[in-house]
């Protein structure tokens, strides 16, 4: 973890309201693993918080990030232009971890929980692993990362809320229409609360033993672990996990969704 400072190389809109920002490292940073975060400012004074978003790729000279405009922080993020400069605290969270004995993985994206499982994909693709993904958005206008997964994936399934791009449903249920046949090692998650709640309920009501493991989204203050605004409970326990220190990734019983 680093308090850096960094320089937009590019910020452009992939789809609606969402924008791709490339950013340069200004030195090597060790150990930025998929699924990891980047607590990033907002180039605003007025907005002193600095906003976590999931680093969707990386190289050794700079890192990607995607994010959804949805409030006035964001949206001052998305008028950032190449050469201004913004400060960030990275590799934030545990991040996701492939065991050498997984070779079939399920990737299950939803909304803006597709690019943690870009970052999976970049970081474990072409090394003995089958990424069988299953992305979801609530239209056509939301699509976007297509050729990221269709290059990286063994298959990959695009659903839509309304069935205006790919099948209609959502990605759930286009994992479990296919899970008798794929029997994936394990099974990587990201997106809203009730997908998430949904894929619990659903290997829970089909016996499903398969390893899972979750990456939440909840609003976060420092992103180190000190405020704690991110709090969430432990199944049946009554303890509370830090999703910004102790996560953001967990297996998918260990805490309440």
């Amino acid at each position: 973890m680093k308090e850096l400072t960094l320089k937009v190389l590019k910020n452009e809109p992939i789809a609606a309201g969402i924008y791709r920002m490339r950013l340069e490292l200004p030195e090597k940073t060790e150990g930025i693993r998929c699924g990891q975060f980047i607590n990033i400012s907002v180039g605003d004074a007025s907005h002193l918080l600095r906003r976590p978003i999931a680093i969707c790729q990386k190289d050794e000279s700079s890192v990607t990030i995607c994010y959804q405009v949805k409030g006035n922080g964001t949206k001052n993020l998305s008028g950032a232009k190449a050469g201004d400069i913004l400060q960030s605290v990275l590799p934030l969270g545990n991040g996701f971890i492939l065991e050498e004995k997984e070779k079939k993985i399920a990737l299950l994206g939803g909304g803006v929980g597709v690019f943690p499982m870009v970052s999976v994909l970049q970081e474990y693709a072409g090394k003995g692993k089958n990424f069988y993904s299953y992305v979801g958005f609530r239209n056509k206008d939301a699509v976007c990362m297509e050729s990221e997964f269709q290059q990286m994936s063994e298959k990959v399934c695009f659903v839509t809320d309304d069935g205006s791009y790919g099948e209609r449903g959502n990605a759930v249920e286009a994992f479990l229409k296919e899970y008798d046949s794929l029997l994936p090692d394990v099974i990587f998650a990201c997106g809203p609360l009730p997908m998430l709640r949904a894929l619990k309920k659903a290997m829970r009501d089909f016996a499903i033993k398969t390893p899972c493991y979750v990456s939440l989204e909840e609003r976060m203050g420092c992103g180190i672990g000190a405020c704690l605004v991110c709090v969430c409970k432990k199944s049946g326990k009554a303890e509370n996990v830090r999703v910004c220190k102790d996560g953001p990734v967990f297996e998918i019983d260990e805490v309440e969704i």
